[in-house]
Formats: C-alpha cells, sequence, structure tokens
C-alpha cells in the first residue's frame, strides 16, 4: 500500500502479534518524527504498522471526530487482526471515542485534553493508554492529564514542550523527542508481558 509514493504499511521481522493503526495529526503525517519512532518501536515489538494518510482539508462541512473515526473505522476494517493498537497525534486523538467503545489498547502524542469527547474518551477506555503532551501545550490540560493517571493511563507531560513536543532549541527539542520514544518503549514492553 502506498500514498502518494510512499509506503503505508510495515510489517515487523518475525510473525505479527497485532496491528497498530497510526492516526496523524492536522500538518503532522505518519513520517513526522513523533510518529517515526513509534513506527520503530512498533516494529521492534512485532506489531505491523498500517499508516493513515490523511488531508484534513478536504473533510468540507463534516465535523472532525466523525470524519477521523470514519477513517479510522475503514482502517480497522481492513484488518483481520486479534490485537489492534491505536496511535493518535492531535486530530488522530479524536479516535478516542472510537477506541473506548472497542476497548483497544492506545498511545496518544498531544491528546486534545480540553475537548471534552476526547477527555470522556480516554477516561472510558478499558485498554490500556500511554498519554504524551507538554505543559506549553495550549491543549494539554493538566489537572485532565493527571486523572487519567489515577484511572490507570500511563502519562509523560513534559514541563517545556508545546503542542509538536518540541521547543525553540533544536537540542532540547531532540531531548523531548527521546524522552517520548522512551515512554513509548517501556508502554509497548509493558504490552509484552500482558
Amino acid at each position: 500500500m502506498t500514498f502518494g509514493g510512499l509506503p503505508t504499511r510495515w510489517e515487523p521481522a518475525g510473525a505479527s502479534r497485532g496491528v497498530a493503526l497510526v492516526a496523524p495529526g492536522r500538518s503532522y503525517p505518519p513520517t513526522a518524527p513523533l510518529l517515526d519512532f513509534a513506527k520503530v518501536a512498533l516494529l521492534q515489538h512485532g506489531f505491523t504498522v498500517q499508516q493513515i494518510w490523511w488531508d484534513s482539508l478536504t473533510r468540507g462541512e463534516e465535523e472532525s471526530e466523525p470524519w477521523v473515526r470514519r477513517h479510522v473505522a475503514a482502517a480497522h476494517a481492513q484488518e483481520d487482526a486479534d490485537h489492534v493498537l491505536v496511535v493518535g497525534k492531535s486530530l488522530g486523538t479524536l479516535a478516542a471515542s472510537y477506541a473506548a467503545e472497542r476497548g483497544l489498547d492506545a498511545i496518544w502524542l498531544t491528546p486534545l485534553l480540553t475537548t471534552p469527547a476526547v477527555v470522556e474518551a480516554l477516561g472510558a477506555n478499558a485498554g490500556r493508554q500511554l498519554v504524551v503532551g507538554g505543559l506549553a501545550d495550549e491543549l494539554w490540560d493538566p489537572a485532565v492529564a493527571r486523572e487519567l493517571e489515577e484511572g490507570g493511563c500511563q502519562v509523560l507531560a513534559v514541563p517545556d514542550a508545546d503542542h509538536g513536543m518540541g521547543t525553540r532549541d533544536a537540542v532540547r527539542t531532540a531531548e523531548i523527542h527521546l524522552e517520548v520514544a522512551r515512554a513509548v518503549e517501556t508502554y509497548l514492553s509493558g504490552l509484552d508481558g500482558a
């Protein structure tokens, strides 16, 4: 499978233990650093990775959440795996209600914690979840993040990170991305033992 000539699906070296559906951000494609590092980690842990590519400007008048859910549902319908995991970045975190309805494990990068539907879905999901964001992100609510952590989510809150999980300093941004990669690795290692 390809999108604009780019591959959209990767298989692990050995037998696949499940499928990870990767839902990108509005202007943050699946090849951007956070999602690319997640892809590498998922492959290391035996997951097939299916990226979802979209042009959010083409959705017209359709509301964002149903539009995202439709894309994730279509990708999910193509899969025949016992273990399906969702990875969402920003706009892609509007798939949280879809994941919650099915109890899917999930990694949420810069979730929209100021959007009540996303917060409700994250809190209702019986699946294992990693929630990652920065305190310099206007769409991150520290109080909500603490409640999600108390409810069983793994949470990484980086004090100086913005919505792109970066700062104006290149080295610090690389350090933040390393923190996120480590959190994803720890989360996936926890799934290995389950």
